[in-house]
Parts: C-alpha cells; sequence; structure tokens
C-alpha cells in the first residue's frame, strides 16, 4: 500500500468542520482542525481526490519540511538543506507563495526572496545553472508558512484557487465565493431532499453549488488543470480513473429557482448555469422578493441579501424588515438561511433565528442564521414533536462559541490579511516532513486524455412564476444536460 502522508486543506473561517466533515466521508485519516484549514493524512490518491471532489477546500498542500527560524537567514539555511533535485529539474520553472505572522519577518515577499534564493543557489553551486521563475503558469508552486518561528514549506497540489470552479463565464458585482456557496450549503443539511430557493441570486453561484451538492456531482469537474499534473510523479492513469469515476452521483428529483430584481444579473447567472450544464435542473427568472409567493412544494431557501457594504441598496433596513415579512408570510413549515453583515439588519428580520453560524465572506465577519417558519406558536410547534436544532446544528453553534473566541487574530505583517492566506499559523502538525519524501520520476508525459464521462438527461418542466415549482421555458429550451461531457470540453483552446 502507497504510504501515507501530511497534507493541509485550506479554508475559510467558520467552515473548518464542514470541511474535516467531508474529509471523513472522502475516507482520509488523521484529520485535524485548525484555523482556516484542516490537516489530514493519505496518499498520492486521496491528494487528487482532495483536489477534486472537495467543495468547501481553497487548495491543498502537501507539507515537505517543517523548521523554526528567527531570521530571514535561518530560512535561507533550511531551505538549502533540503535536497531539491527531488522536487525539481532545470527545464521546470517555480515560484514561491508566502504568508507570514511574524514580528520578525516584516514582509512575506522578502520570505519569499529568500527561499528563491536558496533554492536557486542550490542548483548553481551543482550544475552552474539555475531553474526560472514563472509567477503566472510554474511547473512547481511552493508555500512558505511563518507564525512567529515555526515554518512550514508545502508543495501547492492546487494552483488556482479551487473555488474557481471553471464554470462562471460571467460575474455581477461582489459575487458570493464558490467555495464559501458551497459551505453555506452544507451546513445546513441539504442534499436535494427538498426544491432549493435562492431568491437573491446574481450570478448564480449558490444555484449551481447547490446543484453540484444535489447530484453529488464532483466541483473538480469543469477545471482545466490543477498543480499536480505537472509534477514529476504525476500518475496520468490514476488521476484519469478518479476524473471519469461518476458512479457516485446520484439523480436529483426536485428542482433548485433563482430570481433576482435585476434582469442582468438572471442573464448572467443563466449563462454561467449552462456552461456547467445544469439549465434542466435550475430556473432563474426576474422577480422581485416582496412579490414572493409560497412556493408549492417543501422548500429550502438560502439568501445573501445586501450588506450595505460593496453592495449598496436605498433603504437596506427596510429591505431586511421585507425579507421578514414575506418569510412570515410565505414561507411556512419550511426553513430559510441568510448570510448578513449588521446585527442592525438581522434585528429588522423580526424573526428569531434558531442557529447562528458565524463565517467570513472576504473581509466581512457575517454571520449565517436559520429561521425555522412554522404557523402558530413556539408551544404548538414543539408539542407537534418538531425541534429547533438537530444534533448536528448543535454542535455547529458549538463550533461558533469557539469561532468568536478565537476569532481575533493578528494581522499578517506589513500588508493586508486575506482570508484564505490566514490558515495555519497557530497549528501544531503531528507529522515530521523532513524525511517524509515519496519517490519521484522525471521525465516526459503524454498528453493527459480523459475518456467520455456518463451523459445525462433530465425531463424539462413548463412555464415558472413565484409559488410554482415548474420549469421555465428559457431553460425548457436549453435540451438534454451534458454535464458529463469529456473534460477536454473545457479546455478547448484554452477556453472556459
Amino acid at each position: 500500500m502507497e504510504q501515507e502522508f501530511e497534507l493541509i486543506a485550506k479554508t475559510f473561517m467558520g467552515l473548518e468542520p464542514v470541511l474535516a466533515k467531508e474529509l471523513t466521508e472522502m475516507g482520509a485519516n488523521a484529520i485535524h482542525i485548525g484555523r482556516r484549514m484542516v490537516s489530514f493524512k493519505g496518499n498520492k490518491e486521496m491528494m487528487y481526490r482532495a483536489n477534486f471532489q472537495l467543495h468547501t477546500a481553497i487548495r491543498i498542500l502537501k507539507p515537505i519540511r517543517n523548521f523554526k527560524a528567527n531570521t530571514a537567514d535561518d530560512v535561507y539555511d533550511e531551505i538549502k538543506k533540503i535536497d531539491w533535485d527531488e522536487y525539481l529539474t532545470l527545464d521546470k520553472t517555480f515560484s514561491v507563495d508566502s504568508v507570514v505572522f511574524s514580528e520578525e519577518f516584516r514582509h512575506s515577499k522578502f520570505v519569499a526572496y529568500k527561499v528563491k534564493d536558496a533554492i536557486v543557489d542550490q542548483f548553481r553551486e551543482k550544475t552552474g545553472k539555475r531553474p526560472n521563475i514563472s509567477i503566472t503558469n510554474p511547473d512547481i508552486r511552493l508555500n512558505i508558512h511563518i507564525a512567529d518561528d515555526k515554518c512550514t514549506l508545502s508543495l501547492d497540489s492546487s494552483g488556482e484557487s479551487l473555488h474557481r470552479r471553471g464554470y462562471r463565464q460571467e460575474s455581477v458585482e461582489a459575487p458570493l465565493n464558490e467555495v464559501l456557496a458551497a459551505g453555506m450549503i452544507l451546513q445546513t443539511g441539504w442534499k436535494g431532499e427538498t426544491d432549493f430557493i435562492d431568491p437573491m441570486c446574481g450570478s448564480g453561484t449558490l444555484l449551481i453549488e447547490a446543484a453540484l451538492i444535489a447530484h453529488n456531482m464532483n466541483p473538480g469537474v469543469f477545471r482545466k488543470e490543477y498543480a499536480f499534473e505537472k509534477w514529476p510523479d504525476f500518475d496520468k492513469d490514476l488521476f484519469d480513473s478518479i476524473y471519469n469515476d461518476d458512479s457516485h452521483e446520484r439523480e436529483f428529483e426536485h428542482h433548485i429557482y433563482g430570481y433576482d430584481i435585476d434582469m442582468k444579473a438572471v442573464n448572467t447567472a443563466r449563462i454561467n448555469i449552462k456552461a456547467a450544464g445544469l439549465s434542466n435542473d435550475i430556473t432563474v427568472e426576474m422577480a422581485d422578493f416582496k412579490d414572493f409567493k409560497q412556493p408549492a412544494n417543501k422548500s429550502i431557501l438560502i439568501m445573501n441579501p445586501p450588506y450595505g457594504e460593496r453592495i449598496s441598496t436605498p433603504d437596506l433596513l427596510g429591505t431586511y424588515k421585507m425579507i421578514g415579512e414575506r418569510l412570515k408570510h410565505q414561507f411556512m413549515n419550511n426553513d430559510a438561511w441568510v448570510l448578513s453583515y449588521r446585527e442592525e439588519c438581522f434585528e429588522q428580520i423580526g424573526l428569531k433565528p434558531s442557529i447562528k453560524i458565524p463565517v467570513y465572506n472576504g473581509s466581512l465577519e457575517c454571520e449565517f442564521r436559520k429561521y425555522q417558519i412554522f404557523d402558530g406558536k413556539f408551544k404548538e410547534f414543539r408539542s407537534e414533536g418538531n425541534i429547533l436544532k438537530t444534533d448536528e446544528e448543535k454542535r455547529a453553534m458549538a463550533e461558533a462559541h469557539r469561532f468568536k473566541k478565537n476569532r481575533e487574530f493578528k494581522k499578517r505583517i506589513g500588508e493586508e490579511e486575506e482570508n484564505e492566506e490566514g490558515d495555519i499559523r497557530s497549528f501544531k502538525f503531528h507529522h515530521s516532513f523532513e524525511d517524509a519524501r515519496d519517490d519521484r520520476r522525471f521525465g516526459g508525459r503524454d498528453e493527459h486524455r480523459f475518456g467520455d464521462r456518463r451523459e445525462r438527461r433530465f425531463g424539462d418542466r413548463g412555464p415558472r412564476k413565484f409559488g410554482d415549482n415548474v420549469k421555465s421555458k428559457f431553460d425548457a429550451d436549453k435540451g438534454s444536460s451534458k454535464f458529463g461531457a469529456k473534460r477536454k470540453r473545457f479546455n478547448n483552446n484554452g477556453k472556459d
């Protein structure tokens, strides 16, 4: 059996337990939750699967050395101790990303330069030549992470952030990140058991991520490439088998509905949905939420209304008051989830949430709240055997308290911190990486070809208005869904 090694999956603050659950279901071992990251152990197949299958990971790192350093010269010396012939050849390009939380290192780019210099100097001393740097499309991506004096050097197996699924053709102002959208849906526990509604859908991110989850489709199916495909030990046949295995996909018997007051957003969402091959599962129409009517079928509603930050609205508090009114009177016996930033906005909803989950949307410290809408009084609701919080939701609330306790964190020295970067600064590693290297082979590779994915078709439905659970003519005219098409469909002359 192939030897397992340490891996790190990065994510957004607040999504760590969701990511850990995904890894558990995938069969990963030695799972440990950190801040904006989850560490685990797995072999090469697990690393490929983590990149291809995880909905809530931003990138997958493979640590190759863990050490302590108090100065930039210490970093240089430790990096130079690594036998870089194991990872690089002179005909390969590389890049170095750095994340620093330390008073001793004033700028993360300076750390990246020291790592680069150590690698280049080792090759010069051995061969008289040096490998080249490529910022835009390197063959090997490295990541150096420093928290105080603790340093971790990793291979970045993902390359471009995993939230860039590959289906987004057009965007709107302040689009919701795909990883955050998937994490929100998974936090609700919904996996396609009912209809799904996003009444302020923007470019359709929640809608598409919901369809992927409902079908149990791998979010990586649209991506053109991963960084590990350029590694010397890349196993093309192994990854082909992972990519072309759709045996775990499932039918979705319900439907997904999106609405937006802006026709431009509606058209953008339709374009993205069509690119994902999911038009038969998702209907998008222009509509104002103030006209929302009780849906005919059991539904879950998830919405990301404006916060008054990146997107402004003439009457922000009035918008949230309207949201509460519509939910209270036109969403009986269903669950609604709302992501927002301001407490005063939540207060205007006027409904008592059954659960509050802190999450970050970019740099904004938000909350994701659940509202159980029921007819009558709460005592009557409970007497009928209904519950306000499931055991899983209680655990999520416990994680929320942990998050609140630890969410005040030190900014990265010398530059603004981005959510996806501040991940493992306080994490204690459970394994040593200094000698943990897998066997690597060098040489060229044949062109990476992918077999056909099984074609699927879903029946279409007729016109749709608020309150109806049928399909729009716009999507009915699109024809059959082909989300199982060849991977090279999304790699046609470099175009999505």
